[in-house]
């Protein structure tokens, strides 16, 4: 079997922290829309859903009360899917984003493997729509890693840059993780790596064994230049990532109507190009995660 004819995990990002219903009408904001919207994606092919937690009036939020609403909503709606946190944030204590794994232990939390400059630029405006100082130190990582072990959350380590997939060394020598990992590549942010096919590559071949090794890798492309960085992941053997949280267009450039949407053009990407999804059952075995109990 060639690579191509393999299962390709797609998760959804299924909101994000960012945008809002000026801009997008179909972000979700209340559980019971997180869950419709999760329905969406895993009748599409996502066999992961990614949570960025809000209230139900929209404001992002790092309580576990909402990340509990939200998970027991999509829970009863889709069943098992791959329920994975995220945990990065600028300016909010480590211990608040502990919390809420400690509390509700989903199978993955999202790990960011680097400090960097976050930041969103206009073209058009001449200035930065926001930016900052995204703190990820090792000190930090490790702290995740220690907790996530010992309550037996698998992290998913996201890398904005070649350097921040090399920073997974030291952690391996010192045995801090267990193979296989899953590990996203996150392209199209600035202050990151640029957004353009041959990065993708570049970044594929720093994962610890290769592009074609034991670890998953899966690819995040924000913005309208998602599409072509997905289509690069998906001919080099990798897994991808769709949903309103990383962006809000289809490739004809109409805004997409749900998350399911996104989520049907990344499985007929996959399709054109010989591979097919991967059901939930197949994605816990790549990722190294239990069957759901």
């Amino acid at each position: 079997m060639s690579r191509f004819e393999d299962p390709v995990i797609i998760s959804c990002s299924i909101s994000g922290a960012i945008a809002n219903r000026e801009q997008c009408p179909a972000i979700p904001y209340t559980p019971a829309e997180y869950a419709a919207e999760a329905r969406r994606a895993v009748d599409e092919g996502a066999s992961q859903i990614h949570v960025h937690a809000r209230t139900p009036e929209g404001v992002p939020s790092y309580e576990i009360e909402d990340f509990e609403a939200i998970t027991a909503a999509i829970r009863d709606e889709v069943d098992d899917v791959i329920v994975n946190y995220s945990t990065g944030a600028i300016g909010v204590p480590i211990d608040k984003r502990l919390a809420y794994l400690r509390a509700l232990r989903p199978d993955v939390a999202a790990l960011n493997m680097s400090s960097m400059n976050y930041a969103k630029y206009s073209r058009r405006r001449k200035d930065f729509v926001f930016k900052a100082v995204f703190e990820n130190s090792f000190d930090t990582i490790t702290a995740f890693l220690a907790e996530m072990r010992e309550l037996g959350i698998r992290p998913e380590h996201e890398c904005f840059d070649a350097g921040h997939v090399a920073n997974l060394d030291p952690l391996l020598d010192m045995e801090l993780l267990d193979e296989p990992l899953q590990i996203s590549l996150v392209m199209g942010v600035t202050g990151g790596i640029r957004a353009t096919p041959r990065n993708v590559s570049l970044m594929a071949e720093q994962v610890p064994g290769g592009a074609e090794g034991p670890n998953n890798w899966q690819l995040i492309g924000v913005s309208r230049d998602q599409w072509k960085l997905l289509a690069s992941a998906l001919v080099l053997g990798g897994n991808v990532r769709a949903g309103l949280e990383d962006n809000l267009y289809l490739p004809s450039g109409e805004m997409a109507r749900s998350n399911g949407e996104l989520i049907a053009k990344a499985r007929q990407m996959a399709e054109d190009v010989g591979r097919r999804a991967a059901t939930v059952a197949e994605a816990r075995e790549m990722l190294g995660l239990g069957q759901r109990t």
